[in-house]
């Protein structure tokens, strides 16, 4: 397994308005937006930042978001370490496969990979 993208996730009350904050000092697109989340990337998408008012299914929001190429076995690499698990493997209908764990120090880490055919 190998970790192909890292983003950090901002939560934010107001998304049109931080999009916009985001926009205008670091010239990011949006690449990718949910109404719920938006990823803003360079046009290369080698720099990304997510913001986020709340995640539509789980109960708490990540902290950054960090995509793996097998889930499946960060997943049983989290359990096997006795990592707490704060939202569970889930396939989502936005075409992600994900979980988060807490670590140490209380953050909330979402780990995914993109089911076939998505981007």
């Amino acid at each position: 397994m190998t970790v192909e993208r890292v983003v950090p996730i901002v939560t934010v009350p107001d998304l049109p308005t931080a999009v916009a904050q985001y926009r205008a000092v670091l010239g990011l697109d949006v690449v990718m937006d949910h109404g719920w989340i938006v990823t803003l990337a360079d046009p290369e998408h080698r720099h990304q930042v997510s913001l986020l008012t709340e995640d539509a299914t789980a109960a708490v929001n990540p902290t950054v978001s960090i995509q793996v190429s097998d889930v499946d076995e960060a997943y049983r690499s989290a359990m096997d370490a006795g990592i707490h698990i704060v939202h569970p493997l889930t396939d989502e209908e936005w075409g992600v496969r994900r979980f988060f764990f807490e670590d140490a120090a209380g953050n909330v880490v979402n780990v995914l990979s993109h089911s076939p055919g998505s981007s």
